[in-house]
């Protein structure tokens, strides 16, 4: 048999030429990753100028725990928008994170593969769904059934306890429940997709040597499985309380958007991303400075968690512990 023929092609194995190729790639990679860093940056500068005017009029400090927001007198304060993001955000977040898992790990370790996939296009198209179809959702099918809620628990308070009422608000079905309830649901495709594909790289060797040495199926998911994904768990949880902080559409339509503090369970609240979109078309002056800076600390905060999750993922994962 004659040998078979190869042809090398010798410009491909010029070390001139691996070297001006790989020059060229990190720099096109370094580019990318500056102008990505550039953009942000920039952004946080606009917002930042933009809303220097009601920051030097209040003071930073003022401006964000003030609790007046009125544009007839000219006086505004951030802290029932922050107050109203960050209970709205984080009681969704409490709300989807059990159920986003419990989807992630029945759709790698307990359902069959075609209702795995079925799983996994569902909530792909979840995730892809706009904002303003959850908000018509939640306005004429959730809002109605909270309402109902609302009253059972209103009248039994009502009636056996009293004290609860200030904190429980008026039964009307848009405000802050409705809210929280709304955003959990947006929020869980996004934390469970992430879970599932962190948990579904779990190298096999890893369940092989718990089974190995006698645990249970539970046993294997809580000892073996999710203290290795934990970092790619942690990471979806971030990104679904990064959707909330900034969601606007749906929590317009079924907040009740009231700046007015102290803000009740069942009562209207508001949000920065609220409180932004309800004024912007109108604002001017020393009005739209202070929407600006709204958008300004919602920056700072979304930025600060980031940067805390980085830290956690880092200290959590598999690999920062060795």
């Amino acid at each position: 048999m004659e040998p078979v023929q190869t042809r090398s092609i010798h410009v491909s194995q010029s070390p001139l030429y691996r070297a001006l190729g790989d020059r060229l790639f990190v720099g096109a990679i370094l580019v990318l990753c500056l102008l990505v860093i550039g953009i942000v940056l920039v952004m946080g500068w606009q917002l930042g100028s933009a809303g220097s005017e009601a920051l030097a009029a209040f003071g930073f400090w003022g401006f964000l725990s003030g609790s007046t927001w009125d544009p007839v007198q000219n006086i505004y304060g951030a802290w029932p928008f922050i107050l109203g993001t960050l209970l709205t955000s984080l009681g969704a977040l409490a709300l989807a994170f059990f159920p986003a898992l419990a989807v992630a790990i029945f759709a790698v370790e307990y359902a069959p593969r075609w209702l795995g996939s079925a799983l996994s296009y569902a909530l792909e198209l979840l995730a892809s769904l706009p904002s303003v179809i959850y908000g018509l959702w939640g306005l004429f099918v959730l809002v109605p059934a909270v309402r109902a809620v609302q009253e059972s628990v209103y009248f039994w308070a009502a009636d056996y306890a009293p004290f609860l009422l200030p904190l429980l608000g008026n039964p009307i079905g848009i405000g802050m429940t409705s809210a929280v309830l709304v955003l959990a649901v947006m929020i869980i495709p996004f934390a469970a997709t992430l879970a599932k594909d962190s948990i579904a790289l779990v190298p096999a060797a890893q369940r092989e040597a718990a089974y190995g040495l006698g645990a249970t199926k539970w046993e294997v998911i809580r000892l073996a499985i999710l203290p290795y994904a934990r970092g790619g768990i942690l990471a979806g949880v971030i990104l679904a309380l990064t959707r909330a902080l900034g969601e606007t559409m749906a929590v317009v339509m079924v907040i009740g958007n009231s700046n007015k503090l102290p803000f009740t369970l069942f009562g209207p609240a508001t949000t920065i991303p609220s409180a932004v979109i309800n004024e912007f078309g109108e604002a001017q002056g020393l009005q739209l400075s202070s929407l600006l800076a709204l958008g300004f600390i919602l920056f700072l905060i979304s930025g600060a968690l980031n940067l805390l999750a980085a830290w956690i993922v880092k200290r959590m994962s598999v690999e920062g512990r060795l």
